[in-house]
């Protein structure tokens, strides 16, 4: 019994570990909230991050279950899938990029909603690694049980780590106290957007 329950605690800190590192680490996801939390402030981003929160454990349950399977077996439709990502990576770095300066957020620009934080996990490279990655490791049966802990664990290490960035966002919006300095940033964050999700989608490893 005593080894049963020391495997079960090993595995609960490995999985607490790799959803550390696939939440905390930069990415789309990451890159939005900060942004939005530097453009528009916590209260009106919460929109975006539920939109991710929801969106990417709706991704871990769903390669879980099988669909990362399906998809990967119907190669025919690959690049006309990872041709529309990359249109809407490129849409979302140009709304990221014209973000109007906080001062001004009252009046201009929205932020981005729920449903854009919850459709970008479709075209989100990294949450399709992280999810199909953890399936195939920690639930490779894709039972329901496994599932369900899969995403209870990584809602427990997730959710503080995203909502980080987006305080992040926050604290750096009253550092860069210039419009012309807070254009700039908005500008940065589009083009790491676009690295860390462009190659992956146009140019797929082998």
């Amino acid at each position: 019994m005593q080894r049963i329950i020391a495997g079960m605690e090993t595995s609960f800190a490995s999985l607490a570990l790799f959803a550390l590192v696939g939440s905390i680490t930069p990415g789309p996801n990451n890159i939005l909230l900060m942004t939005s939390g530097a453009n528009f402030g916590v209260r009106r981003s919460l929109p975006l991050l539920c939109g991710i929160i929801v969106g990417f454990h709706m991704l871990i349950a769903l390669a879980g279950l099988g669909a990362a399977a399906i998809l990967l077996a119907h190669p025919e439709a690959d690049l006309v899938f990872r041709l529309g990502c990359a249109v809407v990576v490129l849409w979302l770095a140009w709304k990221l990029a014209r973000s109007s300066p906080a001062k001004a957020r009252a009046t201009q620009t929205k932020p981005l909603g729920f449903i854009e934080g919850l459709s970008l996990q479709l075209i989100n490279a990294k949450a399709w690694v992280v999810a199909i990655a953890v399936s195939a490791l920690f639930a490779p049966g894709g039972s329901y049980a496994d599932v369900a802990a899969l995403v209870g664990v990584f809602l427990l290490v997730n959710l503080p780590s995203v909502t980080l960035w987006l305080v992040a966002g926050r604290g750096i919006e009253r550092v860069l106290r210039k419009e012309s300095q807070l254009r700039v940033f908005n500008v940065v964050m589009a083009a790491l957007l676009l690295g860390s999700t462009l190659p992956a989608l146009l140019w797929p490893a082998a």
